[in-house]
């Protein structure tokens, strides 16, 4: 425990140096925060360096089993940190606000209880952009680093394909440097996406902003209107393309640039099952739409379906229309896809595209098990065996997301919010994505909600985002007896 908390403190301390840009933002904006940003940085610094140092002779190389600790308790310590300068900028935020919108920043899901966000000062707005950046960074970290070794994931599914990206132990200098290379390649998109966005009309603030929240897979706009505000197909159209590239893969995109070809996303399973079910899923709500009059020609109907459904299938959450308004098939649609389209090791979240095929492979074997007993059918993905060790842990993981869902939306209805609203913020922060239904709906935001309901809210971002093993795991006896 004390060896976590050394590293926590290096964590806390080196967390610090993410204020440079806020304070380069509010210079640069001239909106006078930046001395907030400078003593939230004092503050997160001085504190970490003061948990490591008193921990430093406890000091030792961690175990695997202290990953789950040091990753629940990081994320949790984090968004503690990146709620000061949201505390000290707004008097009128509770903490429990100002932690919510940091932990909803970190773990990418974009739900926000702020209103007025067109009138926030640049730099308060950057900042909570930024969060999106680093969270998306985190979490491809993590999915290499840590995550195989709950064995539910599809990262094991990868080894061989991106030489060193994954390894079933702690981190490793090969690991480092893969790290290194990903991330290379997480800021290179981002700047492409800057660039298109800039190219398309949006100001050099707006752009970063949003290439921040696309390639994160957040849905923090700087408009209250999100992305409604610019209304321009061009813009649209290239945050498509920076979320479906962000639903992918990272080891894959490392591959690609690697080898300069895109034969490896050909041979991906998960890729191709993402796009089929997302251009299934597009055509049809926009034949939807046209058919109950929603829009009065197709094309604008593929237009909104498309960029609507990317957003909330990939767990991004920006939009361009209320698409409560729309027929109750399509928003309960999107719901569901934003549990299963993301691919393993991408920045968003939910079930997972691996587990989604792993379980229907699984079942259509029991089928062919009923009518053959003697038959030796092996579970494959993308032509590999998958050990029944892999299949009997995501089956423990599906119980464990639904049972979270199930007891999470039960705890929101105590709290006397009715059921879609209940149901729709809980699926909607398990799977790190923006919005539910009611008042945390397609252009709302959850300032509606009580300061209860933001905590379970804030509880099953969490939980969602550490693949809820992570932080399980923790409340068990065993876990703790050396």
């Amino acid at each position: 425990m004390l060896a976590v908390a050394h590293f926590l403190g290096l964590l806390l301390a080196t967390f610090a140096l993410a204020y440079a840009l806020p304070v380069g933002c509010s210079l640069v904006m001239a909106d006078g925060l930046w001395p907030k940003f400078l003593l939230s940085a004092a503050l997160t610094a001085g504190c970490g360096i003061v948990l490591a140092g008193a921990t430093l002779r406890f000091r030792r190389a961690l175990k695997a089993r202290d990953g789950f600790l040091l990753l629940t308790l990081g994320w949790l310590l984090l968004p503690g940190a990146a709620a000061l300068p949201l505390l000290l900028a707004l008097p009128d935020l509770s903490f429990t606000g100002a932690f919510f919108e940091a932990m909803s920043g970190l773990t990418t899901t974009g739900s926000t209880v702020l209103n007025g966000l067109d009138q926030l000062p640049p730099s308060l707005n950057f900042w909570r952009h930024s969060l999106h950046w680093f969270g998306g960074l985190g979490i491809i970290v993590m999915a290499l680093a840590v995550l195989p070794l709950l064995g539910v994931g599809g990262m094991q599914l990868y080894k061989g394909l991106a030489p060193g990206s994954v390894k079933d132990e702690r981190l490793a200098p090969r690991i480092t440097e893969t790290a290194k290379s990903l991330w290379l390649v997480y800021a290179l998109i981002t700047l492409a996406g800057i660039a298109a966005l800039r190219i398309c009309g949006m100001s050099w603030f707006d752009a970063i902003c949003h290439a921040f929240s696309a390639v994160g897979l957040g849905g923090f706009s700087t408009h209250d209107l999100s992305v409604a505000y610019f209304g321009s197909p061009a813009i649209e159209l290239v945050l498509i393309v920076l979320m479906l590239i962000a639903s992918l893969n990272f080891a894959r995109h490392f591959v690609a640039l690697r080898r300069l070809s895109l034969e490896c996303y050909k041979v991906d399973p998960e890729c191709k099952a993402i796009f089929a079910v997302l251009a299934v899923s597009v055509v049809a709500i926009a034949v939807l739409l046209t058919h109950n009059g929603v829009y009065a020609d197709f094309s604008t109907a593929l237009r909104h379906s498309a960029f609507n459904v990317v957003s909330q299938a990939t767990t991004s959450g920006l939009v361009t229309q209320d698409y409560q308004r729309w027929p109750v098939f399509a928003p309960y649609w999107m719901l569901f896809l934003s549990c299963i389209v993301c691919s393993t090791g991408s920045t968003g979240g939910g079930i997972k595209m691996f587990r989604t095929l792993l379980l229907t492979r699984q079942a259509g074997r029991e089928l062919t098990l009923l009518i053959h007993p003697a038959a030796v059918a092996p579970v494959r993905i993308g032509g590999r065996p998958i050990p029944d060790g892999v299949g009997h842990a995501v089956l423990a993981f599906i119980f464990l997301y639904f049972m979270t869902v199930s007891l999470l939306t039960f705890a929101m209805l105590l709290t006397g919010l009715d059921f879609d609203s209940s149901f729709g913020a809980i699926v909607a922060s398990i799977n790190n994505t923006a919005h539910g239904f009611g008042p945390p709906g397609a252009v709302h935001n959850f300032h509606a909600l009580s300061a209860l309901q933001i905590w379970i809210c804030t509880a099953a971002m969490l939980l969602g985002r550490l693949e809820i093993f992570s932080v399980i795991v923790l409340f068990r006896p065993a876990y703790w007896r050396k």
